[in-house]
């Protein structure tokens, strides 16, 4: 066996089982140096936990049988939401200095400064990383998603890692940012670092994945993973006319304490329409969604719904107005309470924004519920209980239950498996169809999620660029912003087309 088909880490019979179900159930995995390995499969089937196995970390109270071959330090990890594992009051220079000193404590004390910073460098080379100008002064949160990602990324490198699990790295980027992390991953597994991938992405899968491994219900399965969003739920592609101005923006202007986020933003939705709202992140998208919907009261302009101005802030909106326009969050887990159970949670939307009997709206929860496909007996439990996607359904259908004039739905197919994700966003885009909801915004960095909307509207650096019919836009954008993201999109989804790279096979 030469080195290159020596495992760097392996699970073997894996099973995890956590009060008597067994979330992973006999799987088999092995990484190999250079070798990029994809597991997939939808929200609950066992990913994460197969992936943090590597690194020893488990459910509590979970049970464990099978092997794990992962030596101790040589595995690293990269998080969806990689500001978790930065420490926000070091800067960035520091924080891979500290890690760089610890490696080279074994030297003489005085080759030690020069050899530390040599690591660094040579880590931040690897991560493509600038070692010149003001990153490394900055604070974790003064950096992009993507960026935060390149410094994990260094962190894990400076480590001497043989294998990376990343962990959904492209969720919620734009197509510009994915093809960046992209780019990053193919080079780090050309290192001869084993990589692998924790991801819902078809497009990202496709191209950089060596092999492919599916888990469905916690079992590796030869079932099909990827499925293309059907045509037929393309709202810009068949819905009727759109009516009149449902929710209007009229020269926006908001900001983070003193940094204008928002720059003279107008746009409308109108009755029967789906509009999505694209643009890189720290373009300004969540935060017009959040002027929209009261989250964010410091903002100058108006938001009108139905010809009638809004107040800015929740709190001086009456339940009519609350109820009108509903937000739907990305992250879901974090706009639940956790301790309630979700149904009850949901049910009480109905109660608190329409006046609605108690039994009669945990009915209606039910219903709807049960529409998005969650039956009755996982909502009965508190939101740690369920999945990711799980829960984003959930919190659509408790945003439904106010029956809302206007849904604005934030990066909400972002955490899905593309099965999933198919499914959510059908049925969003036949609320607005079928009528039971006026009009429905979408905010999102994805190009195929956006494909769905009647009208797309581009924003950069705070303000709307381009704003037009899908088809249009999509076919022959005019912004040269509008063009990056639509060249990139369409790079990613080439190099879906055809077999794995490599010569790799899909893994059952």
């Amino acid at each position: 066996m030469t080195g290159r088909d020596r495992p760097v880490a392996a699970v073997e019979g894996l099973t995890v089982e956590i009060g008597g179900r067994a979330v992973v159930d006999g799987v088999d995995l092995r990484l190999l140096p250079g070798r990029i390995t994809a597991l997939v499969g939808g929200s609950g089937s066992g990913k994460t936990t197969t992936g943090l196995a590597l690194l020893g970390e488990y459910p509590a109270g979970a049970r464990v049988t099978g092997t794990v071959r992962a030596p101790e330090g040589l595995i690293g990890y990269v998080p969806q939401h990689p500001a978790t594992v930065l420490n926000p009051v070091r800067r960035v220079g520091a924080l891979l200095m500290d890690i760089a000193r610890q490696r080279v404590r074994h030297l003489p004390r005085a080759r030690r400064a020069a050899a530390a910073r040599e690591r660094v460098l040579d880590a931040l080379d690897r991560a493509r990383l600038p070692a010149a100008g003001p990153l490394l002064r900055r604070y974790p949160h003064q950096l992009s998603g993507g960026q935060q990602q390149r410094v994990v990324l260094a962190q894990v490198l400076l480590l001497g890692a043989r294998a990376v699990v990343a962990d959904e790295p492209t969720t919620g980027q734009d197509p510009l940012t994915k093809r960046g992390i992209v780019d990053l991953l193919a080079a780090v597994a050309r290192q001869g670092i084993a990589v692998l991938l924790l991801s819902h992405d078809v497009d990202v899968v496709r191209a950089l994945a060596d092999d492919v491994v599916v888990l469905r219900d916690g079992r590796m399965t030869g079932a099909p993973w990827t499925s293309p969003l059907p045509v037929e739920t393309r709202a810009g592609e068949g819905g009727g006319d759109p009516g009149g101005t449902v929710l209007e923006a009229r020269s926006l202007t908001a900001r983070h304490a003193r940094t204008p986020v928002l720059d003279r933003v107008s746009l409308t939705v109108r009755t029967g329409e789906c509009l999505a709202v694209m643009g890189r992140s720290g373009s300004g998208k969540t935060t017009l969604a959040r002027c929209l919907s009261g989250l964010h009261a410091d903002h100058d302009g108006e938001v009108l719904l139905d010809g009638a101005p809004l107040p800015r802030g929740l709190r001086d909106r009456d339940r009519r107005q609350l109820a009108g326009v509903q937000y739907v969050f990305q992250d879901a887990k974090a706009s639940f309470d956790a301790y309630r159970p979700v149904l009850d949670q949901i049910a009480r939307t109905a109660v608190r924004l329409r006046g609605a009997d108690p039994g009669a709206a945990r009915s209606e929860a039910l219903t709807v519920l049960d529409t998005l496909g969650l039956p009755a007996a996982r909502v009965a439990r508190p939101p740690a209980r369920l999945s990711g996607g799980e829960l984003q359904r959930a919190a659509l259908a408790r945003a439904l239950l106010a029956r809302p004039r206007v849904l604005v739905c934030d990066e909400v197919a972002s955490g899905l498996d593309p099965l999933t994700r198919s499914s959510v966003l059908g049925q969003l885009t036949g609320l607005v169809r079928t009528g039971r909801i006026p009009a429905l915004v979408l905010i999102t960095h994805d190009l195929d999620t956006a494909a769905l909307a009647d009208r797309i509207a581009v924003m950069e650096h705070g303000e709307v660029v381009e704003a037009r019919a899908t088809a249009d836009l999509l076919g022959s954008p005019r912004h040269p912003f509008s063009r990056q993201l639509v060249a990139a999109a369409h790079s990613l989804r080439g190099e879906r087309e055809g077999a794995l790279p490599g010569g790799g096979s899909a893994v059952s």
